[in-house]
């Protein structure tokens, strides 16, 4: 029995994609060489991934050492979709009051957002990371009939 990888979203569905997907996953590295991984809101803008973060938060002071990042966006399923986003990053602390709005603006209407934003930057200094994508990779298993057929007789 042999089973190769799902089909893959087409730039036009993994540009659609980005745009609606409500959770990302950033991995960056270590210094011990462990891999760091945690959920972040975003945005997506001109073909960057944009996420905001507490200036002394552990995937800052990583990316400062190793800018090296994966970023994967999913939903849950079944049946799954995902993106893997291979990129460098880079930070800085520019329009941070403009990058919060619209991030946060994707997930509650724009006066939550505001007094969101408000809350959390009185806490401590953020950054936002910038991740430009070197590569991506995707799948989708509502393309992959074989999947759909092995799944479907034990899901209703």
């Amino acid at each position: 029995m042999s089973y190769t990888q799902s089909p893959h979203l087409y730039d036009n569905e993994i540009e659609e994609f980005l745009k609606t997907a409500k959770i990302a996953r950033i991995c960056s590295h270590n210094k011990d060489g462990t891999i760091h991984a945690v959920p972040v809101w975003f945005d997506y803008d001109n073909g960057k991934i944009i996420i905001g973060t507490p200036k002394a938060s552990r995937r800052a002071r990583n990316i400062k050492h190793n800018n090296n990042v994966t970023v994967l966006i999913d939903e849950i399923g079944p049946p799954t979709r995902a993106a893997i986003i291979y990129g460098k990053a880079s930070m800085d602390g520019e329009d941070m009051d403009k990058v919060a709005h619209s991030i946060f603006s994707r997930y509650m209407s724009e006066e939550e957002a505001r007094g969101y934003w408000k809350g959390l930057s009185e806490l401590t200094e953020w950054v936002k990371i910038i991740v430009e994508p070197i590569h991506i990779a995707s799948f989708d298993y509502s393309k992959d009939t074989k999947y759909l057929d092995a799944t479907k007789k034990y899901i209703s």
